[in-house]
């Protein structure tokens, strides 16, 4: 029983506890509650605090934004005022040099009062001079009244003229169609002959490969007329121009005397080079030949109003080449019987 009273009384001081932690919590939740108090007090009164001055500032910024639009009216006022001012002084020196200006004309009046008779002589002079140019004036009102009948008589003979000019051009026209068509009819006439002749000239020669007919040209080697390098016509060349000479003139006797005609003679050689004393290049070669053949042509009766000799030298050749058949080819003399 001893043992168990000890163990009792052993046990209520740890019971003891309880109450008094529960005082503490209670103090501790009291001085909790009193500092949030506090806090809570202290936030409402900063929050009025600062609510305070951002009243303030929106209202000091309004007075700015007030005191701002204020000073630009007054610049502006400021800037009109400048302008009125440079504006008024612009007005008072064109016063004053109107005041200088009528000043000076008051003054040149008073000095030209004493010209007045003088004045008066002069405008009278120059009354007299106007009313004779105004007579002037009127003499040359009448001289261009004249001259202006005069440009239209003259206008109605220009053009009496330009349409007496369309209806020849008209003319000129016609005669130049009716002549190009008996040109055409003339040339288609000479070619018949042209093309009898070389018949002719072909039977009296006979077919032989060193003449030959290219396009509206006889073609003879100059073999048949000439020596190498010589414009001398051989004598089995004047016998072939004799036979020629017969048959130019048959066919000139039959051609009409209104066709004008012209029988060709072209002399050409080949490209080697010729420089003799007597014949210094193949110009002088190819055109030595032909007039020789225009000389016996004459001298046996061809009318020379009917001949032309021109020489060619070795710049129109037949066959391209310096070959000795080409050179052959090339040495030669054309008939060509042609309109003048």
């Amino acid at each position: 029983m001893a043992r168990g009273g000890r163990r009792i009384r052993g046990r209520a001081p740890s019971a003891d506890y309880w109450p008094g932690f529960v005082d503490a919590m209670s103090s501790l939740l009291l001085v909790l509650i009193f500092l949030i108090t506090i806090f809570m007090l202290t936030q409402f009164i900063l929050t009025q605090t600062v609510t305070s001055k951002d009243t303030a500032l929106e209202a000091l910024k309004d007075q700015i934004a007030a005191l701002t639009s204020q000073l630009s009216i007054g610049k502006r006022e400021n800037a009109d005022l400048r302008a009125t001012i440079y504006s008024l002084q612009e007005s008072l020196a064109s016063s004053t040099a109107e005041r200088d200006r009528l000043n000076g004309l008051v003054s040149r009046s008073q000095g030209e009062a004493n010209q007045i008779p003088a004045l008066q002589t002069e405008i009278d002079k120059q009354k007299k001079i106007s009313s004779d140019a105004l007579s002037q004036v009127e003499l040359l009102n009448q001289q261009i009244s004249a001259m202006r009948r005069q440009l239209a008589a003259l206008e109605d003979a220009l053009n009496a003229s330009e349409q007496k000019d369309k209806e020849s051009q008209a003319q000129i026209v016609d005669l130049g169609k009716r002549l190009n068509a008996a040109l055409a009819q003339k040339v288609q006439e000479l070619a018949k002959y042209r093309s009898e002749f070389f018949g002719r000239l072909r039977e009296i020669l006979g077919d032989r490969p060193d003449i030959t007919i290219v396009g509206d040209r006889f073609v003879i080697q100059s073999e048949i007329f000439f020596a190498s390098g010589s414009a001398d016509i051989s004598p089995g060349g004047r016998q072939q121009l004799a036979r020629i000479a017969d048959a130019v003139s048959k066919i000139a006797s039959e051609i009409p005397r209104d066709i004008p005609w012209v029988l060709r003679v072209d002399g050409h050689t080949d490209a080697h080079p010729i420089k003799t004393a007597q014949y210094p290049s193949n110009w002088y070669l190819s055109t030595a030949r032909a007039i020789a053949v225009v000389n016996d042509l004459q001298a046996r009766g061809v009318p020379p109003e009917h001949l032309v000799a021109a020489g060619f030298g070795e710049y129109q050749p037949l066959v391209q080449g310096n070959s000795p058949d080409a050179a052959k080819k090339n040495r030669r003399i054309e008939f060509k019987l042609t309109e003048k």
